[in-house]
């Protein structure tokens, strides 16, 4: 997938965002080199399996400026870095458990200029704030996940759903939510997204 193909599903970009959507391939090749935190298959179509991938949730939630969202796992900074990159004026907080992850999303952010980034070496549970969202890319099974964030949300919500989690997760997911015992709604990316990748692809809503 060309920049260009990802940004046909955007039409509304800037040319600021445009641009730092453009140097993520190069800056990732860079810090992987060093510190692996994409698969080699997959860093050839960090467009399509990354970058388009977590901007399934911007297709979901429209995040305002002045909103809270917490990344948890976030790995080499997904979702966190292309939603940051998308909505410019709201807040988010990328944290995983394992450090030289954490340095890369700290070094990316650094070097696009993303100022609504900032990105700490903790587990969901250590972090004791409140926000608007979280969200997640497919850490662990839902019934696992739900406890470690339930009690994170602010009590007002302004958006268009109530404050919860927007958890990206792939498969036959009947089971796993059935599981959980929560009340989800479910977004399937393949209706977004024409790519075959996102047949099985789905963004989970939980009301926080």
């Amino acid at each position: 997938m060309t920049s260009e193909a990802l940004f046909s599903y955007f039409p509304d970009l800037s040319p600021t965002q445009k641009k730092r959507f453009e140097r993520l391939p190069e800056l990732y090749e860079l810090w992987n080199n060093q510190i692996n935190v994409i698969s080699r298959k997959d860093i050839d179509q960090l467009f399509e399996r990354h970058v388009l991938h977590s901007l399934g949730i911007a297709k979901v939630m429209p995040f305002l400026p002045g909103e809270k969202v917490l990344d948890v796992g976030t790995g080499g900074g997904f979702p966190g870095i292309p939603l940051a990159i998308m909505f410019p004026e709201t807040q988010f907080f990328l944290v995983d458990s394992i450090g030289k992850k954490i340095k890369v999303v700290q070094e990316v952010a650094q070097a696009l200029g993303l100022k609504n980034v900032r990105a700490a070496h903790v587990r969901a549970e250590q972090v004791d704030e409140k926000f608007d969202f979280v969200i997640s890319r497919a850490v662990t099974r839902l019934k696992d996940f739900h406890p470690w964030i339930k009690n994170k949300y602010n009590k007002q919500s302004k958006n268009v759903l109530a404050n919860g989690l927007l958890y990206l997760k792939g498969g036959d997911l009947t089971e796993e939510i059935a599981e959980s015992d929560l009340k989800v709604q479910q977004y399937y990316l393949k209706d977004l997204f024409k790519e075959e990748f996102f047949d099985t692809k789905q963004v989970i809503y939980v009301k926080g």
